[in-house]
């Protein structure tokens, strides 16, 4: 059985190859890309549980193409890899609707760490009781993936519906930075805050009528975040 369906998408066929290789053994069913316009054109014919996207590819950046697959309403996780490591570089790919990144260059234990960790399942807490949950004027389906808002179905990405589920199964308690990260994330993300930063965010444009002045995805400086559902 395999363990999941991944898209590779880069240009260079040595990357490429290492990473279907690596991939192949740990049981997953690998496809290949070696640009952003062939990755769209996959993913709208088949469903993948994981892309590998390379930010630097000629053509269509993996930037626009991570836009493009989530302004298209695609589901899979997206772990965007590039040569660039800084805050604002990594930042910008989360932006982009991104699940994770990974910096080239890498080693395959690192590669299978954060492929595990994006796939993962929250597993720290039971999932959220309710198949259904109601933020105002907002309807968060969780077996299906979805806010409804009125007649607007609004997509989640797999991590943005492990955070909420995570919060939705602890509501109205504040939940730390670390506790947050290693129970959606894993353990070697204790100290990522930019995921929270940029993935609260993007709840709170889905959830929130005032995404400035929240209501339920509530801040705790310096703490963590609570989703606040009484009182």
């Amino acid at each position: 059985m395999s363990e999941g369906r991944i898209l590779v998408v880069d240009d260079e066929s040595q990357i490429r190859r290492v990473m279907r290789t690596t991939l192949t053994a740990q049981g997953y069913e690998v496809s290949e890309a070696t640009n952003g316009d062939e990755a769209i054109r996959l993913v709208r014919s088949s469903e993948y549980d994981l892309v590998l996207l390379d930010v630097n590819m000629p053509g269509k950046s993996g930037i626009e193409t991570c836009r493009e697959l989530r302004a298209m309403g695609s589901n899979p996780a997206i772990i965007m890899v590039t040569v660039r490591d800084s805050e604002a570089d990594k930042v910008e790919a989360l932006d982009a609707g991104a699940d994770g990144y990974i910096t080239k260059p890498f080693g395959i234990s690192e590669l299978l760490a954060r492929v595990r960790a994006v796939l993962r399942r929250t597993v720290d807490s039971p999932p959220f009781p309710a198949a259904h949950l109601r933020l105002g004027a907002v309807e968060i389906d969780f077996e299906a993936r979805h806010i409804l808002i009125g007649e607007e179905r609004v997509r989640l990405t797999p991590k943005e519906l492990d955070l909420l589920s995570y919060l939705a199964t602890h509501s109205n308690r504040t939940i730390t930075h670390r506790e947050l990260l290693q129970a959606v994330w894993g353990p070697e993300h204790g100290h990522d805050p930019q995921y929270l930063h940029v993935f609260m965010n993007r709840l709170r444009n889905k959830v929130e009528r005032t995404p400035k002045n929240p209501k339920f995805l509530i801040t705790e400086p310096w703490v963590g975040y609570r989703l606040q559902l009484a009182g």
